[in-house]
């Protein structure tokens, strides 16, 4: 399983949000391309980038940041937060970006990832947040009446490299994964599940191991590796299965 360290960017900041509120931010580095670097450093194997104020704008408002990342690591990246057209999605990767997140995109345009999908094989994840169960939009300040489930299920044929799913209600709350919700998705349908929101111990991590065959492949953390509750190499450790007895 893999750990992918976030890096939320919000005013070219790296920060993190409680329960998807912007204004409940959090600075915690004014350098994200330094950032990259230290994770990368620690042993990451892929980097999980949003562009918050893009999410909210519908058009990429932190590119300096985001190419400041780019430029200061190897490991893959995945981008999300407001990319919601072909232009944008070829604009990204042509930039170095190796997988693209659409989320708002996939609720209102779903043929857009289906063409996205054909066009860059592998490139295209789908990111749904979840609030009670629905998928929320437009940086999270909609909640639309389709299921995070139903939503899942629209792209079974599509290519989707991953959904990325994320419980809103735990996001930077550190009050532990949803480990049954997502696990369930993961067992309802056949692309690959990462975890989101909510990650506070390696408890967390240890919880999401033992329903790895359920089709879950990575897990996102941000609040816990910047503040300490969670040590990176002893994450990655956990996920690798190589924990020390």
């Amino acid at each position: 399983m893999i750990l992918y360290p976030a890096i939320d960017l919000k005013g070219g900041q790296c920060v993190r949000l409680l329960h998807g509120e912007m204004d409940k931010a959090t600075v915690f580095s004014d350098n994200p391309g330094a950032q990259a670097a230290k994770f990368q450093a620690a042993g990451c194997r892929w980097l999980h980038v949003v562009d918050l104020d893009g999410a909210f704008a519908g058009k990429a408002v932190n590119e300096a940041a985001v190419r400041s990342i780019l430029g200061a690591v190897t490991v893959p990246v995945q981008l999300g937060g407001g990319i919601r057209d072909h232009a944008g999605i070829e604009r990204w990767l042509e930039a170095g970006i190796s997988r693209v997140i659409l989320g708002t995109a996939a609720l209102r345009d779903p043929q857009l990832v289906i063409a996205a999908c054909k066009a860059h094989p592998g490139k295209i994840a789908v990111g749904i947040d979840a609030r009670g169960g629905m998928v929320a939009v437009e940086g999270w300040a909609e909640t639309s009446d389709v299921s995070a489930l139903d939503l899942a299920r629209r792209f079974e044929d599509a290519g989707v490299a991953a959904i990325i799913y994320t419980d809103i209600d735990r996001d930077g709350a550190l009050t532990g994964v949803n480990v049954q919700a997502t696990a369930d998705l993961a067992r309802a349908i056949s692309i690959p599940v990462i975890a989101s929101g909510g990650v506070a111990s390696l408890d967390d991590l240890r919880g999401l191991m033992a329903v790895a065959d359920s089709g879950i492949e990575g897990v996102i953390s941000g609040r816990a590796l910047y503040d300490g509750r969670i040590d990176l190499a002893q994450a990655i450790a956990v996920l690798d299965g190589k924990e020390a007895a």
